[in-house]
Formats: C-alpha cells, sequence, structure tokens
C-alpha cells in the first residue's frame, strides 16, 4: 500500500465537475481530504491517496486528463 499526497487545482468550469466523486468512484483508493477551499469559479484541494502504486498512478493519470492542475506533493510507501 502507498500514501501519496496530492494538490488538485481546478478553475473556470472544472470547479463545477464531480472530479472527486468520480475518482472514489472508479478506482481502488481510499481519498482523504486535507485542505480544501473551493469557490464558485477557483479551488483547491490537498488529498491523501492511499492504495496500490498501480492504481494511485491510474487515478493521477486520470486526474491529468480532467483539466485539473495535479502536482503530488510527496510520496510514502508504507508496508
Amino acid at each position: 500500500m502507498a500514501n501519496v499526497d496530492v494538490t488538485l487545482i481546478a478553475s473556470g468550469a472544472s470547479v463545477k465537475e464531480p472530479w472527486l466523486w468520480q475518482l472514489c468512484r472508479d478506482f481502488s483508493l481510499q481519498v482523504n481530504i486535507k485542505k480544501a477551499s473551493i469557490d464558485t469559479d477557483y479551488g483547491w484541494m490537498q488529498v491523501e491517496l492511499t492504495g496500490p502504486v498501480e492504481e494511485i498512478q491510474r487515478a493521477t493519470a486520470w486526474l491529468m486528463t480532467t483539466g485539473l492542475h495535479v502536482e503530488a506533493e510527496q510520496r510514502a510507501v508504507g508496508a
């Protein structure tokens, strides 16, 4: 299992998209919201993704196709 902190930044129309819901539905990950600030036209969210490394990689690749700015902040691989 791995833990990765990811910052997601949305602007414009992508703020209103249900990308967090899709992330939880489509990938076998535990998603923990650590910090967030969302407004009508701009928002950011720091989330911790926990799960198999391959699933985190798939989820991160998918997030990059949504129009969000995605930054991996820190990675910790646990036993």
